[in-house]
């Protein structure tokens, strides 16, 4: 048969194998794998170079409200454009609920905004941030069964920390439908209070950000969401952990059984507090929640990927400008780390990143990579064996890397709406030259050869590891 396109002699690494073959595309999904596969319209020469499953990033946040005057950097064109020049084919952005929204008019909005501006796929989870009866009895249920199967709730943040109680409801609608809660664990009366202090002394530049959320905010947050999910007997995802204490929660809750997991970033393996001090505002650059820590919190993350406690790493890239009065040097922004606008861009970095420090220097596979970075982000938001691996009848979301690519990263590399990024200088070695969605090429040896709004909306199934039980025992 002919194919429509054949990559050949790359070498091919999935989360379980590497091999050499060749791999046929039709129809925007792979057809065959072997040798001598025979004719294609295109043959794609890939010797020498690695060939894998496209990243998949699920969790960055694109084009969300952010305050009033605070604008994020990027809407779903420059964030996806981002996103394939960074060897991604998918991400997983959130349509974030406000006090007194509708839910489902919060998603049908959002979709406004990605409708025909993509360059890669992607999907949706939900922020729950009001949850009144009509949104946990009608709207939320609904939502899942339409496919949006993974929501967030944050234990922080003026207008978006839920009590207890309203996480045990949410929990309990999880269990119902067989939805995934990712939760962001930090302890919102312990930040409070610590801020207050702080300012109340004076200590008010960017680097007390870290200051004010030191890691027993996050390791208490953990535990609590650990036992609220144990009560209601449900799975959750720990996300963006930053040190080893919290990790040792999630850790101490896998070894009793229960369904907990937990994800880590880039910015918690290569940088530190000691970011955040920069000359005058220039600390602003490093502020996101939780903050980066120490080198043994560092040493701690990479353990948590290499025993597998941590399943996913993504980047939690969460945009904003910093030399603009819309971003992190906004008025409000030059008086206190109170005001800075919380997140740093990083889509494009994550997977040179994790190659260069983890596979280049031997702390994981180029399998564990994979999996860390593609595989185990498809199995866990509903999407495998449709995405996140090379395999006969999958979605053709390939990355072509050359290992022995060295790169510097730096701003003027990017290809996002930030004006900076927190990784200027840091040196890597391996990095994705080609990316192709859906058999067609967004990247192509380094240059933008995909259309805006080539990228599609995909719904997701249920997650493996969350399925419908009905309502907790108590």
């Amino acid at each position: 048969m002919a194919f429509d396109t054949i990559i050949r002699g790359g070498t091919i690494a999935t989360a379980s194998d590497t091999f050499t073959c060749d791999i046929g595309i039709t129809g925007g999904r792979i057809a065959a794998l072997g040798d001598n596969l025979g004719a294609a319209a295109e043959i794609v020469d890939a010797t020498g170079k690695l060939v894998l499953p496209g990243g998949i990033d699920s969790h960055v946040h694109i084009a969300q409200p952010s305050g009033p005057g605070i604008v994020m950097a990027d809407d779903f064109a420059s964030a996806t454009r981002s996103a394939a020049f960074g060897g991604n084919t998918m991400v997983l952005p959130f349509a974030m609920q406000q006090k007194g929204e509708s839910l489902r008019q919060v998603v049908t909005s959002y979709h406004a905004k990605a409708e025909g501006h993509c360059y890669v796929d992607v999907s949706f989870h939900l922020i729950i941030a009001d949850a009144t009866d009509a949104v946990l009895g009608q709207e939320l249920p609904a939502l899942v069964e339409d496919g949006y199967t993974s929501f967030k709730v944050f234990m922080t943040y003026e207008g978006l920390a839920l009590s207890d109680l309203e996480m045990l409801n949410v929990m309990s609608v999880a269990r119902e439908t067989g939805a995934l809660v990712m939760i962001h664990a930090e302890n919102y009366d312990a930040i409070r209070f610590l801020t207050d202090k702080l300012e109340r002394a004076g200590k008010t530049a960017p680097h007390f950000h870290a200051t004010s959320r030191p890691i027993p905010v996050e390791r208490e947050a953990t535990h609590r969401a650990i036992s609220l999910s144990e009560l209601v007997d449900v799975p959750i995802m720990i996300v963006h952990v930053s040190n080893g204490e919290a990790m040792e929660e999630i850790r101490r809750a896998q070894q009793r059984g229960l369904k907990v997991y937990g994800e880590t970033c880039p910015q918690y393996l290569v940088l530190t507090e000691k970011d955040l001090e920069g000359l005058n505002m220039e600390g602003a650059k490093y502020v996101c929640s939780p903050p980066p820590r120490d080198k043994a919190s560092q040493q701690a993350c990479w353990q948590g990927l290499q025993q597998g406690v941590f399943s996913l790493f993504s980047s939690d890239h969460c945009p904003f400008k910093y030399d603009d009065p819309q971003g992190k040097l906004a008025p409000k922004g030059r008086t206190s780390f109170r005001w800075v606008p919380n997140g740093i861009p990083g889509v494009e970095t994550r997977l040179p990143i994790l190659f260069s420090e983890g596979v280049g220097k031997g702390r994981i596979s180029l399998n564990e990579f994979v999996a860390l970075t593609a595989t185990n982000h498809a199995r866990t938001y509903g999407l495998y064996p449709k995405k996140g691996t090379i395999a006969v009848g999958a979605d053709a979301d390939i990355a072509i890397w050359d290992p022995d690519k060295e790169q510097t990263i730096s701003q003027s590399l990017m290809h996002g709406g930030s004006d900076y990024t927190p990784y200027e200088g840091i040196k890597v070695k391996g990095w994705p030259v080609s990316t192709m969605v859906r058999g067609k090429f967004v990247v192509r040896d380094g240059k933008l050869v995909g259309a805006e709004g080539g990228g599609a909306y995909v719904t997701r199934a249920k997650s493996e590891f969350a399925k419908p039980r009905g309502a907790a025992h108590v």
